[in-house]
């Protein structure tokens, strides 16, 4: 990224209450028309975050720089509608006494006809064309969601804070709800940063996904990258079920039900985790007490019984106890496949599909 497309540039920002830290040492960079998603759990300080670049929370510490203007520093601290950020929460905080049209024109500061073409131009936008002289309580929840975007966006923010915003939504509405306003957010070209719980709308909507645990930005990529490259075994779970399988590093090798793996870089004697996600286990018949020849792909194959199998629609997961010491582990598959509890299978794991980190302390 140059710096020259730099929209929202936050630097080593803190923020502790009561002396607990709750914010340490965060930063970001955001160009225009990009949209970040802030992922975390709740209580990791995503929300405390975004409250210190709109300027409704004092950073104790760090710097916050708008198109390369300071907003906060040593010496700055911009009132927030000083900043030219726009915001939109969970609870949508539209003026009920307002019509829709007077929500969107709330924060214009232009004359009585350019308030209306705005207003009009975001509507459509928006695909809420005419519905201007409408109350809020006469909307559903995902047009309240869009009439919401549509007033943050009215007075053309460079930097675009959205916390939580598709929470209150229903699961059938939220996904269209996402789409159009992704669109719309590109169109306009702020710098977007979006928090987070849900993994699942991170991937979809982020251009980048900054991953915060404990105050701390932990990992920082494309949604790709951090999906398939995580930091950590946590940062792996936080995206999907694991399995996890320990073993002990020897010479750069751990053994394990499913043969050696390649370990190097680990301490000799330390032990390891070996992280595979569900999906990519691969099950086969038992044949007489027999499994699949080993291969460099898949290594070699364990056996295990079924403990249990559910139907989840698109997949199933099977949950297996391996004969050799017993550990549980589960294989999502496709389709209908639904082993009796106390059936035999063989399990192989997809080498390269395997995270190898050291076992925390």
């Amino acid at each position: 990224m140059s710096q020259s497309s730099v929209r929202l540039e936050i630097q080593h920002l803190s923020r502790a209450f009561g002396g607990v830290p709750v914010v340490s040492d965060v930063s970001l960079t955001i160009a225009a028309g990009q949209v970040t998603c802030l992922l975390g759990p709740s209580g990791c300080g995503k929300s405390t975050t975004l409250r210190m670049i709109a300027g409704v929370e004092r950073p104790d510490s760090g710097s916050i720089r708008i198109d390369g203007r300071p907003v906060f520093d040593a010496r700055t601290n911009l009132p927030p509608e000083a900043r030219s950020v726009g915001l939109i929460f969970q609870d949508f905080a539209l003026f009920p006494h307002l019509t829709v049209a007077q929500n969107v024109a709330f924060g214009l500061k232009t004359d009585r006809e350019a308030k209306a073409r705005r207003v009009d131009e975001l509507l459509e936008r928006v695909n809420l064309p005419g519905f201007g002289p409408k109350h809020p309580h006469q909307l559903s929840g995902g047009e309240q969601q869009r009439v919401a975007l549509a007033r943050a966006l009215a007075p053309r923010p460079k930097v675009m804070l959205m916390d939580e915003p598709f929470s209150g939504l229903d699961n059938r509405l939220r996904d269209g709800i996402r789409d159009t306003t992704l669109e719309v957010l590109k169109e306009e070209g702020a710098a977007v940063l979006l928090v987070t719980h849900e993994p699942d709308e991170a991937l979809r909507m982020g251009d980048e996904i900054a991953l915060m645990r404990g105050g701390h930005i932990v990992q920082t990529g494309a949604p790709y990258n951090v999906y398939n490259a995580p930091v950590d075994r946590a940062a792996a779970a936080f995206f999907s079920d694991i399995n996890v399988i320990r073993g002990v590093s020897r010479g750069a090798l751990t053994e394990t039900p499913f043969g050696s793996f390649l370990t190097p870089g680990h301490a000799d004697g330390g032990t390891v985790e070996i992280v595979i996600r569900p999906q990519h286990l691969k099950i086969d018949l038992d044949r007489a007490g027999r499994g699949p020849s080993p291969t460099p792909m898949d290594g070699t194959a364990a056996r295990g019984t079924v403990i249990r199998a559910r139907f989840l629609g698109r997949e199933s997961l099977v949950e297996l106890a391996l004969d050799e010491g017993g550990q549980r582990l589960t294989a999502s598959v496709p389709g209908v496949f639904l082993p009796k509890p106390g059936t035999v299978l063989w399990l192989m794991i997809r080498r390269d599909r395997c995270f190898v980190f050291p076992h925390p302390a």
